[in-house]
């Protein structure tokens, strides 16, 4: 296979991975947005709530995030591009790849009524997406690596659910 066809190869993969998302304006999020997050090795965590609505005959996506007040400086600044690196995925179909268009709110017990911005995914929306579960997926990662003589100081964000308090 030539140098051109592995490059067209490879573009047209990305292409295809790629979902079309666009800013569809902001909401008040309903009373049980779906909840997910993770927490840091070093201490705190975050937590995401997102939920579906319907725009101009597509699905949205809407949410904000959240992370804990008390937490280690090596993860306050770097929490927002954690989250951007987390999807939203219904019945198992990945509709948002990215999650940096949702807002940071305070901690809360309960995220119904956070002002949440919204993004319109390509999905044609149906009355049974209504009811459907919304899956919010962030991955296990190195948030910071320091090595240093002394050794290696890592730190690890691990998705194990909603971790901001509140």
């Amino acid at each position: 296979m030539t140098t051109a066809k592995i490059t067209t190869g490879v573009a047209a993969l990305t292409l295809a991975a790629c979902t079309t998302v666009q800013p569809a304006g902001t909401t008040t999020l309903g009373a049980n947005p779906a909840l997910d997050g993770g927490s840091f090795s070093s201490g705190g965590g975050l937590t995401v709530a997102a939920e579906l609505r319907e725009s101009a005959g597509r699905v949205a996506v809407c949410g904000v995030w959240a992370q804990s007040e008390r937490q280690s400086v090596l993860t306050k600044f770097k929490a927002a591009r954690v989250v951007d690196t987390g999807s939203v995925a219904v019945n198992g179909e990945t509709l948002v790849h990215g999650l940096g268009f949702m807002p940071e709110v305070a901690p809360m017990a309960d995220y119904a009524g956070a002002q949440a911005a919204c993004v319109r995914t390509e999905q044609a929306w149906s009355a049974n997406m209504a009811q459907a579960r919304v899956d919010i997926n962030i991955a296990r990662q190195v948030v910071e690596r320091d090595v240093s003589q002394s050794g290696v100081m890592e730190v690890v964000f691990k998705p194990t659910g909603p971790g901001a308090g509140g």
